[in-house]
């Protein structure tokens, strides 16, 4: 305690011109739990960046350690390009726009040029602008889909996809030695603006992003002569503007907006949780689509860079999830590319190591390779680049994530709501001139394939005590394997932070060509396995469980045995 206790000492004496946080500071004056959580550690700085909880002290955001991270930046930027330049986005949340600022002031005070949005924009416009403006690095400052408490910082490196490990890494070398308080130099915002060391990012730079978008559409017209109707929500976020303004220009007449959470809003009134993973966050725009009679409802995160649906089917809405729209937007752009004669030859679908494998099925059956990654949108982004300098960027058709993250085109290295809303309500409109739902296209594709079933299990873990309860459940694992899941035998088991995958059979080790990652993987019959990891994001560890089964029925009982079992093993009922 005697560390943490000369931390809060010193924070109390360094923010006392600052009002806020030293107010906040001085309410918990001999609350040791408190000062523990906020002291602990330093909110850590790795390939998504920073996120925590909006306060004072070294485990939260605020300008200091958002400070301490841009210097930390700054210093090996100048280290690694000659003349760097950074692009800065911000989305609506909580001290979104005074980071952004505080970013800038603190390049701009280290000689880095600064693009900064003036309005709050998607993620994706902001991997987009870092290429387009030949950019060294990009700053986002947002939380994603967390709750209205927390704010975050991520980074991106010269080709538009977040900081790779050895980036992220030699980055935060010059962050921890950083004091935030007498090391990070910056000028004043406005001083900053007329020298000309920050500037506005231009228009020009959102309506080449719309037009790349555009260049996405499948089958152009096909909105107008559905007459689909759509209900959106951007939940209070980034994604209002720019979604709106690309359904407009496809001709997409029909759009009811939820007024509850159109407008931007970090305190997220209406939506606590403000994930698209989650059915809370669709009770307005449910309300809303009951009324006009939706086809389709469309829920962007406030960032804007995942996307979630509900559709109407048999008089009720259902929502689809990550993995289904995985699967019906490859099934589409595959299926109406190959018709058109437009398919690359060996096209390339990519996905995360936790989507379902249904996607890999479906991409098969139109002669397409898919390649599974680490969890993390940066290396679909880094394959896109390594495509792109290989001549074979066309290659690439979509991309995703089963966390609701799509991305089709290469002027984003980002997952992005602006294009996968586009060509959700693009796909929808075509299958409803055939007379069908996205569901019906869904039922078909089981009915072809098999029922995949995929279901996800997170479990909260917070403060220092919760960091320590995670790391002991993922060693609880690897000292005792298990052998059997659910009365399914394990016949194959990866472990990635090792790199290598054990098939129990045979006895024998195969190498990983991965990235190493605390992710445990275990293959069992038929398809069907499980995959657990903590979360990169957040205090939580996430326990993703794949069931196969010919019929709905049998893969929901089996994967909630498999469920069952998995709360038994670690201990978590």
């Amino acid at each position: 305690m005697q560390d943490v206790n000369a931390l809060y000492t010193r924070w109390l004496e360094e923010t006392a011109a600052d009002d806020a946080l030293h107010t906040e500071l001085e309410a918990i004056r001999g609350k040791d739990d408190e000062i523990l959580d906020r002291f602990y550690r330093s909110l850590e700085f790795g390939t998504a960046g920073l996120r925590g909880v909006i306060g004072a002290g070294t485990n939260r955001m605020n300008v200091y350690t958002v400070g301490q991270a841009t210097q930390g930046l700054a210093n090996y930027l100048r280290e690694s390009f000659e003349t760097p330049s950074v692009a800065i986005a911000y989305d609506s949340r909580i001290c979104s726009d005074v980071f952004a600022r505080r970013a800038a002031e603190v390049l701009a005070g280290n000689g880095v040029h600064v693009y900064i949005y003036p309005q709050l924009v998607p993620t994706p416009m902001l991997s987009f602008a870092v290429r387009e403006l030949h950019c060294s690095s990009g700053i986002i400052i947002t939380a994603s889909h967390n709750p209205a408490k927390y704010n975050g910082y991520k980074c991106y490196d010269p080709n538009g996809y977040q900081m790779t490990d050895a980036a992220a890494a030699r980055t935060y070398n010059f962050i921890a030695r950083t004091d935030m308080f007498r090391d990070v130099q910056r000028t004043d915002f406005d001083e900053g603006l007329k020298a000309g060391t920050i500037e506005y990012v231009d228009q020009a730079v959102n309506e080449a992003f719309y037009s790349r978008v555009l260049t996405q559409q499948i089958n152009p017209g096909i909105c107008e002569k559905a007459k689909l109707r759509l209900v959106y929500t951007p939940l209070n976020g980034t994604g209002n503007k720019p979604v709106r303004e690309i359904l407009r220009r496809i001709g997409q007449a029909d759009v009811a907006v939820v007024p509850e959470q159109e407008n931007p809003d970090g305190n997220f009134p209406t939506c606590p949780f403000p994930n698209p993973e989650i059915r809370e966050a669709f009770a307005c725009a449910l309300q809303l689509a009951e009324k006009q009679g939706a086809d389709l409802l469309l829920a962007t995160d406030p960032d804007c860079d995942r996307v979630g649906i509900a559709v109407l089917d048999g008089g009720e809405y259902k929502l689809m999830s990550g993995n289904e729209v995985g699967v019906l937007l490859t099934e589409y752009i595959l299926s109406c590319r190959k018709a058109q004669g437009t398919l690359p030859q060996n096209p390339i679908v990519i996905k995360s190591f936790v989507t379902t494998e249904l996607v890999s099925r479906v991409a098969a059956k139109y002669g397409g390779e898919t390649r599974s990654l680490l969890t993390g949108f940066k290396y679909i982004g880094e394959l896109i680049t390594r495509l792109e300098n290989a001549g074979e960027a066309d290659r690439f058709v979509v991309g995703m994530e089963e966390s609701y993250g799509y991305l089709v085109g290469t002027h984003a290295r980002d997952k992005d709501a602006v294009v996968a809303s586009m060509l959700i309500a693009e796909m929808a409109a075509y299958y409803k001139t055939q007379g069908k739902t996205l569901i019906d296209v869904m039922r078909a594709l089981y009915a072809e394939h098999g029922m995949y079933r995929n279901t996800l299990l997170n479990f909260g873990f917070e403060g220092a005590s919760g960091m320590e309860k995670m790391r002991a459940l993922m060693q609880g694992l690897r000292d005792n394997m298990p052998q059997e899941i659910a009365g399914l035998a394990v016949e194959k088991v990866s472990d990635y932070a090792k790199g290598e995958t054990l098939d129990v059979a045979a006895g024998t080790r195969t190498t990983i060509d991965l990235p190493r990652s605390n992710v445990l993987q275990y293959a069992l019959p038929g398809g069907s396995g499980v995959i657990v990891r903590p979360s990169g994001t957040e205090p939580k560890i996430k326990i993703y469980i794949t069931a196969v089964a010919q019929d709905a029925a049998s893969a929901d009982a089996l994967a909630q045995r498999i469920a069952s079992d998995m709360r038994s093993k670690m201990n978590l009922e």
